[in-house]
């Protein structure tokens, strides 16, 4: 597997106009290999890259999070499972081709190694340890554990890359292991005299709406909980830089800005300075390393706990993994991300860290949802999907064919699926095909921007139709996930809950806090108080075409739908731009 890099350059490195430039480059053989097994090799494997980079050669390498005792005794951590510093020597850096396929799509199924019990006691002992005043804050993680069942590394990075796009990636392989980390979080980016870091702290879900992710963005944004998290781990950084930094050069020109990623609001800050005349790679390691984003503050009692409550090494999760890259006349820049959103693959045995920081305000039921937000990445990458629609094609002609298009074009563009220039070509063809009767259609868009359409025949439905109520609600994280708020061949989060009996047709959904959502088919509707409600999309569920030409004609109203409410709901329907609006039975249980 070639090493490659993509990272996003930073304002201050990439220029005045190309905040956005990005460096994006791949490697072939590497010169030679540095490689620290000790504390006492950590430094010199940074003075050695650094020194080749100065003299013209490109670096691209880690430090695991179990190399902090190198830089500081107090440091401590549990033994590392790896080199605890790797650096791979090129003589130069290649283009990166956009047109490069990597074959064979990667599969993957995961487990987590901590349950729920386990969460809660953890978090109950860091609530004690802040009340006794040992620290203030902590960053708790566990890892998921997978099996790359089909595929390669190189698939499963191309995957990673579309669920997590833009921030810091890169994937290297040492031989024994293939890192692959999609991060969001610059750890610092360092020209020799100016550096600047930015480090991450509070999220938020995204929204099911414009208005719901906009007023998501804006609670994170103003939270005292996030804002309080960011704050403290900003004066760690102040701190921290102030070890290295000329006098009176520490500042942060920016605070609390929000960075929207595919299934998470993030906030970061900036706190940049000027590094006092020479400063070396392993000074700058010596005060920052490891990022207080990924342990908690102060950093050595945050550590401490660390090695109490996680039972293995974090490896290069939460340690750093960068690029050192020559600037002419014997300089060298240097940027390296924090390794959250991170890989670690040996043989087929795949590693996933997932964390939050921790403070008095946390809530163990919010911060295990936060993880379950911060996993969509993997999860969106872990199995090969097709964006999808279920159109009517009557008698030659499609029922709301621009509402589909829409939508679909809408998943096309969060996804970062191509959208097909033979599209309105294919469902011509498939229209003259079929001049007479109802035809379901199915219409999929696969991640290359292939699209393929089917028709299958349509019977009528007889109405009314008999709805079973779910027996346990939809987990959270798939209903406030971007699986229930797109359509995708992705379903099986649906299918559990499918109805065995074939005189049902369709099961109603619900989600952990009580509220009716959809069915596994389509969107419900419930006369309430004398009126039609739906569900709003943010209580987790499809924006059906044909709820939103129910809603459109005033046929319906959106209105939260609880548990406790069923019992006076007067009548049901179910609702789908398929089969549009059928007069339904909703079975409750005795």
């Amino acid at each position: 597997m070639d090493t490659r890099i993509d990272f996003t350059l930073p304002q201050e490195a990439a220029g005045t106009g190309a905040a956005q430039a990005r460096l994006r480059r791949r490697f072939g053989a590497a010169r030679t290999v540095l490689a620290a097994h000790a504390p006492h090799e950590v430094r010199a494997v940074l003075d050695a890259a650094e020194d080749a980079a100065r003299a013209g050669a490109w670096c691209v390498g880690f430090v695991r999070y179990e190399a902090a005792a190198a830089f500081d005794a107090a440091l401590v951590t549990h033994a590392a499972d790896g080199p605890l510093a790797w650096f791979a020597v090129y003589e130069e850096a290649l283009p990166w081709e956009d047109d490069e396929t990597p074959g064979e799509a990667a599969r993957l199924t995961w487990r987590s190694s901590l349950s729920r019990a386990d969460f809660n006691h953890a978090m109950a002992q860091i609530h004690e340890a802040i009340a006794d005043g040992v620290f203030y804050q902590v960053n708790y993680t566990a890892p998921l554990r997978g099996e790359l069942q089909q595929g390669s590394a190189e698939a499963l990075f191309a995957a990673l890359l579309r669920a997590q796009p833009g921030g810091y990636a890169a994937c290297l392989d040492t031989g024994a292991e293939q890192i692959l980390s999609v991060s969001p979080e610059l750890f610092f980016d360092w020209d020799g005299r100016r550096i600047l870091a930015r480090p991450m702290k509070g999220t938020a879900p995204r929204g099911a709406t414009p208005a719901e992710d906009m007023a998501r963005e804006q609670a994170l944004r103003s939270a005292p909980k996030e804002r309080a998290e960011n704050v403290m781990v900003v004066d760690l950084l102040r701190n921290d830089l102030s070890r290295i930094a000329e006098p009176f050069s520490v500042q942060v020109p920016r605070l609390f800005h929000t960075q929207a990623l595919p299934s998470v609001w993030q906030m970061t800050s900036d706190v940049q300075a000027t590094t006092r005349a020479g400063t070396r790679l392993a000074d700058v390691f010596a005060a920052l390393f490891p990022c207080g984003s990924v342990t908690g503050a102060p950093k050595v009692a945050a550590m401490r706990m660390i090695r109490t409550l996680e039972p293995q090494p974090r490896g290069v999760y939460c340690g750093a993994l960068g690029v050192l890259r020559p600037a002419g006349e014997g300089q060298m820049h240097a940027t390296f991300n924090v390794p959250i959103r991170t890989l670690a693959l040996r043989g087929r045995q795949a590693v996933c860290g997932i964390g939050s920081g921790i403070t008095s305000g946390a809530e163990a039921g919010g911060e295990w949802r936060e993880w379950q937000h911060k996993s969509a990445f993997v999860e969106r990458a872990s199995q090969p999907f097709a964006l999808l629609e279920t159109l009517a094609l009557e008698d030659g002609a499609w029922r709301h064919l621009p509402e589909h298009l829409q939508r679909l074009q809408d998943a096309a563009r969060h996804f970062r699926y191509p959208w097909p220039a033979q599209l309105e070509q294919c469902l011509a063809d498939l229209a003259a095909a079929h001049p007479a009767g109802l035809w379901r259609v199915r219409l999929q868009l696969d991640a290359s921007g292939q699209a393929r359409a089917e028709a299958f025949a349509c019977a009528p439905t007889r109405a009314p139709v008999c709805l079973q109520l779910a027996a346990a609600p939809l987990e959270d994280r798939w209903a406030q996930g971007e699986f229930v708020r797109y359509k995708t061949s992705r379903r099986a989060h649906y299918e559990a809950f499918a109805p065995r009996d074939p005189a049902v047709f369709d099961t109603v959904l619900f989600n952990e806090q009580g509220e009716i959502t959809e069915g596994t088919r389509g969107n419900i509707a419930a006369l309430l108080d004398g009126r039609w409600v739906t569900p709003p999309l943010a209580c987790g569920l499809l924006a059906g075409v044909g709820r939103r030409v129910a809603l459109r004609d005033g046929r319906a109203s959106e209105g939260v739908l609880r548990l406790e409410d069923l019992p006076r709901v007067q009548a049901w329907a179910f609702i789908n731009s398929l089969r549009g609006w059928l007069d339904a039975e909703l079975e409750l249980p005795r």
